[in-house]
C-alpha cells in the first residue's frame, strides 16, 4: 500500500535504476495511473498541470519533485511531509499550493545564483570542451543558498559537461558543498579518493554515483579545488569528460511517435539507466526562446522535407535570452522522442538535449 511513494522517493533522490528499483517504480507507477496514490501525490500532479494517466517516471523527476524538494531547500520539508501524509484532499491542495510557491521562490533565487555562477566560470582559464585543465570545476560565492547549491551544480554540469562542486556557507568556518557529475565518473567515489589521498580536507561526505554532499574548512576551499581537478582528471584517464554518449542516428522513418511510444513502454527511465537519445544533421527552419529559457524550433532531416517541432527545455540561464541569438543552419542535435499529448492530440516532439555545430 505503500508502494504509489517509491517512484516518488527513488526518482526525486536519482537512485540509480537497478533490475529491482526498475521493477519497483514501475509497479508503483502503475499504482498511481490507477489512482491508487495518496492525496498529497494527486494534488502535486493537478498542480504540476501533470495527469496521472500515462505518468512515467520523468513527469515525476521534472514535476512533482521539484516542488516536494523546495521545501526543504527553501523553508521547512515537514510541509512536503505534511502533504504526503494528509489524507485530506483539500489540505493537500492547499499544502500542493505552498510547495508550489516555494519552488518558484527557489527558482527565483536559483536563476541569480546560477548567473553568478556562469560569470565566474568564464574567469577560469582553459575551460573550453576537450581542454585538460578544470576537468572538474569547483565554485563557491558568499551569498550562495545552501538548500540551491545542489541544483546549481547540476545545471553548470550539464552546461560545462564535467563534475561541478559548488559551495556555500555553513558558518564562519565552515563551506557545505553539493557535487554533481557526469557519466562515467562516480563522484562519491572521486570524494573517497581525496579523502585518503589527502587526509582531513573533507570533515565529511556522502552520496553516489551522480550527487554526493560534503563539507569542508573554508581556509582549504583552494586545496581542495585542486584535488578535485585532480582527481578528475584521473578518473577520465586520458578520455574527454565533456564527451556526449548518444545511441546513434535514426533513419527518417524511424523519427515517429511509434517510436517514442514504444520507448516510452521500455520504461521507467532514469539514473543509470538512461532514456535513449539519438544524433543527427537536421536544418533548423526557425528558433525562438519562450518562456524565458527555453528554446522552441521547427527542424527538418536535409533533403527528405520532414520536419518535427522541437524544444531544448532550461536551454539558456534565465535573464539572458535579450542577447541571444538562436541557431540557424544545419546543426547536429543530441535529441530524444516525445509523445507529447496536448489539447487532447498526441503528437511527437523531440526534446533537445544538445545543439552542436
Amino acid at each position: 500500500e505503500l508502494l504509489d511513494l517509491v517512484p516518488l522517493g527513488t526518482v526525486s533522490d536519482v537512485l540509480p535504476l537497478d533490475a529491482n528499483y526498475r521493477i519497483l517504480v514501475a509497479q508503483g507507477l502503475r499504482r498511481i495511473r490507477a489512482g491508487s496514490c495518496v492525496s498529497g501525490i494527486r494534488a502535486l500532479l493537478a498542480v504540476a498541470g501533470r495527469s496521472s494517466e500515462g505518468l512515467t517516471a520523468a513527469d515525476l523527476a521534472f514535476g512533482v519533485a521539484p516542488r516536494l524538494n523546495a521545501a526543504g531547500r527553501m523553508d521547512d520539508m515537514t510541509v512536503g511531509i505534511q502533504c504526503l501524509l494528509t489524507d485530506d484532499e483539500s489540505a493537500a491542495r492547499a499544502l500542493a499550493l505552498r510547495l508550489d510557491q516555494l519552488n518558484e521562490e527557489r527558482r527565483t533565487v536559483e536563476a541569480k545564483m546560477q548567473q553568478e555562477a556562469l560569470a565566474a566560470v568564464r574567469h577560469l582559464p582553459d575551460l573550453a570542451p576537450g581542454t585538460v585543465r578544470h576537468a572538474g570545476v569547483c565554485l563557491f560565492d558568499e551569498g550562495w543558498h545552501q538548500g540551491v547549491i545542489g541544483l546549481v551544480a547540476s545545471r553548470l554540469k550539464e552546461r560545462l559537461r564535467r563534475p561541478v562542486a559548488a559551495f556555500a556557507g555553513a558558518d564562519e568556518h565552515t563551506l557545505r558543498g553539493s557535487a554533481r557529475s557526469v557519466e562515467g565518473i562516480h563522484v562519491r567515489d572521486v570524494l573517497d579518493s581525496i579523502a585518503t589521498r589527502h587526509p582531513g580536507l573533507i570533515s565529511r561526505f556522502g552520496g553516489h554515483a551522480m550527487a554526493a554532499g560534503l563539507s569542508l574548512e573554508r581556509a582549504r576551499l583552494d586545496e581542495f579545488a585542486r584535488a578535485f581537478d585532480a582527481e578528475v582528471a584521473r578518473c577520465t584517464q586520458g578520455a574527454s569528460a565533456d564527451a556526449i554518449e548518444t545511441d546513434g542516428e535514426l533513419t527518417p522513418g524511424e523519427i515517429a511517435l511509434d517510436t517514442a511510444l514504444a520507448l516510452r513502454a521500455g520504461g521507467p527511465w532514469g539514473a543509470a539507466f538512461p532514456e535513449p537519445s539519438f544524433d543527427g544533421r537536421f536544418g533548423i527552419r526557425s528558433a525562438r526562446v519562450v518562456g524565458d529559457r527555453h528554446l522552441k524550433m521547427w527542424v527538418e532531416v536535409p533533403r527528405t522535407g520532414r520536419a518535427f517541432d522541437a524544444v531544448a527545455f532550461n536551454h539558456l540561464a534565465e535573464g539572458t535570452a535579450g542577447g541571444y541569438a538562436p541557431p540557424e543552419g544545419v546543426r547536429q542535435l543530441v535529441y530524444r522522442l516525445e509523445a507529447n499529448d496536448y489539447q487532447g492530440e498526441r503528437r511527437l516532439q523531440l526534446l533537445i538535449d544538445h545543439v552542436l555545430p
